[in-house]
């Protein structure tokens, strides 16, 4: 990388590198190297900015000033049609209203349980923590704005995943031979 100055600066490791011009009357090469702190600071200033989520063309923030029927246009056909029929639980929704508003400011909010494994995700719940019923236990389910639209179902998953291993003795070719006496 070749700075405004002039100078050649690459960043190594977890230092930003200075190469000044070789000189023939330097002796030592070690001085070729110098440990450039300034290029480390503009480094840290120039953090990239949170990444704004956009639904269907439209911030999150945006999204929860939006009437019902703006927001139904917003949602893929199954989920419209299961707001047109009023399908939806606003108990769940009421509970997430009251979680946040006892939260500590800067702090997640409570967890609330449910078994609504059908509730579609609507932005309202955005940044909220449910508790997610699947068949044995709760799972716990950070609500975040890319899940909008989805069902709660799919982030609480209802079985264990197999873990191949071994074969074990009802496989085929597998298990202990026990010879017949």
């Amino acid at each position: 990388y070749m700075g405004s100055s002039g100078i050649n600066a690459e960043y190594m490791g977890e230092h930003f590198v200075r190469f000044r011009p070789n000189h023939n009357n330097m002796a030592d090469e070690h001085k070729d190297l110098e440990y450039d702190e300034t290029a480390e600071v503009e480094a840290e200033n120039k953090r990239k900015p949170f990444r704004r989520f956009f639904y269907r063309g439209i911030e999150v923030h945006k999204l929860l000033d939006l009437s019902q029927a703006e927001l139904l246009k917003l949602l893929h056909a199954r989920a419209r049609r299961r707001f047109n029929r009023g399908t939806i639980s606003s108990k769940l929704i009421k509970k997430l209203r009251k979680a946040k508003r006892e939260a500590p400011k800067d702090g997640k909010p409570d967890v609330v349980r449910t078994h609504y494994r059908n509730m579609i995700i609507v932005p309202e719940m955005v940044a909220s923590v449910v508790g997610v019923y699947n068949g044995q236990g709760f799972t716990q389910v950070e609500v975040k704005p890319d899940m909008i639209g989805h069902y709660l179902a799919e982030f609480s998953i209802t079985y264990k995943p197999v873990k191949h291993g071994r074969a074990g003795a009802a496989a085929p070719g597998g298990g202990k031979i026990v010879p017949i006496k």
